[in-house]
C-alpha cells in the first residue's frame, strides 16, 4: 500500500506534525485529506458546557456543569467512578438530552442544530453498541457512505485506519466485530470517530482494555490530530494517563466540575492524583478494618 501522501483520498497520519500553516492549507488544496481541515472557527472554544444539568428521578447526576475546551487542546476530564462524567460527555454530543442548560461544539447548539455539530464531532462513548454481524471493513465501509463520504473516499480510509490501528489482519482473516477482543472494539470505536474528519473528538475511557502497543498508537494518532489543529476531549479515572497526555484538565465530583484549567493550574504544584484526592476527597480505612487480609 502507498504512503498516505501519494495517494488521493487520505490523510497524512504519517506527516510531519511540525508543518506550518500555509503548507497544511496547500496539502488540502492539492486534494490530500487531513485529520482536520483548516477553518475559521479558532475563535470560539472547540466545546463549550454552560449550565449543563441532568436528573434521574431525583437524583441528580450532572449539577449545572460549565466547562470550556479550548481549540487545538488535549483536554481530560477525571473524575471517581460515578461522578457524572459519561453523563456530562453523553449530553455534550448529543446521545442523552439534558434536563437543563446548554452544549455547543465550535460555536453550533448541539441540540439546535444538531446535523450541523455531529459534521464537526468524532465520538467514542462508553459501552459503544457496534453491529456484530460485519467485519471491522464492513462496518467502516458502511458507516462512510451513511456519512455521505464518497466511496473511493471510504475505501481509501478504510484501509488506512485498519493498517495504522493494526486491524488489517482481522480483516484479512473476516474476523467480525462481534469476535474483537475490548482493545480491537476500542480502536474500531475510534476508527468509526475519525473517518469523516471531525474537528472534536469526544472519546470516553479510550485507553481502557488496550494493550500498551495499541496505546502508543492511539496516542500517536491523537496527537497529530490536535498537531494539525483538531481538539481532543477524553474522560478517564487514570491520573496517571491524564498528566501525560493532557494540557488542559477538569476534575468532576459529586456532578460538579471542582476545579478546570491547564494541567499545570489544575496540579497547582502537586501531582494530579494528589490534586484529585485533595479536592475529591478519599475514605478512610481504619488499620483494624480488613485485618483478615493476608492473616
Amino acid at each position: 500500500m502507498a504512503g498516505p501522501s501519494s495517494r488521493p483520498g487520505l490523510w497524512p497520519i504519517d506527516a510531519d506534525p511540525g508543518r506550518s500553516a500555509d503548507a497544511i492549507a496547500f496539502t488540502h488544496r492539492l486534494g490530500g485529506l487531513m485529520l482536520v481541515e483548516n477553518d475559521t472557527d479558532n475563535d470560539l472554544p472547540a466545546l463549550e458546557l454552560r449550565g449543563l444539568r441532568r436528573v434521574f428521578g431525583d437524583k441528580v447526576a450532572v449539577d449545572d456543569i460549565d466547562l470550556t475546551v479550548p481549540v487545538g487542546s488535549f483536554f481530560g476530564m477525571v473524575g471517581p467512578n460515578g461522578a457524572g462524567k459519561t453523563t456530562a460527555l453523553s449530553m455534550a454530543v448529543g446521545l442523552l438530552r439534558p434536563s437543563a442548560g446548554q452544549a455547543f461544539v465550535q460555536g453550533i447548539d448541539v441540540w439546535s442544530d444538531p446535523v450541523e455539530a455531529k459534521r464537526r464531532l468524532g465520538v467514542l462513548p462508553d459501552g459503544l453498541a457496534l453491529p456484530e454481524r460485519l467485519t471491522g471493513g464492513e462496518l467502516l465501509t458502511y458507516w462512510g457512505r451513511f456519512r455521505g463520504i464518497p466511496s473511493d473516499v471510504v475505501a481509501a480510509r478504510t484501509a488506512e485506519l485498519l493498517r495504522i490501528l493494526e486491524l488489517e489482519e482481522a480483516e484479512q482473516l473476516g474476523t467480525l466485530v462481534g469476535e474483537y477482543s475490548t482493545g480491537m472494539r476500542k480502536k474500531i470505536g475510534l476508527a468509526t470517530a475519525l473517518l469523516h474528519t471531525p474537528k472534536v473528538l469526544v472519546l470516553d475511557e479510550p485507553y481502557e482494555a488496550v494493550d500498551p502497543v495499541s496505546a502508543r498508537v492511539l496516542t500517536r494518532i491523537l496527537r497529530r490530530f490536535t498537531a494539525t489543529g483538531g481538539s481532543v476531549v477524553i474522560s478517564s479515572h487514570v491520573m496517571a494517563l491524564v498528566e501525560q497526555l493532557c494540557d488542559h484538565v477538569a476534575i468532576v465530583a459529586r456532578g460538579e466540575v471542582v476545579a478546570q484549567g491547564t494541567l499545570d493550574e489544575v496540579r497547582a504544584g502537586a501531582t494530579l492524583e494528589d490534586r484529585f484526592v485533595a479536592l475529591v476527597g478519599a475514605p478512610a480505612v481504619d488499620d483494624e478494618e480488613l485485618s483478615w487480609i493476608g492473616g
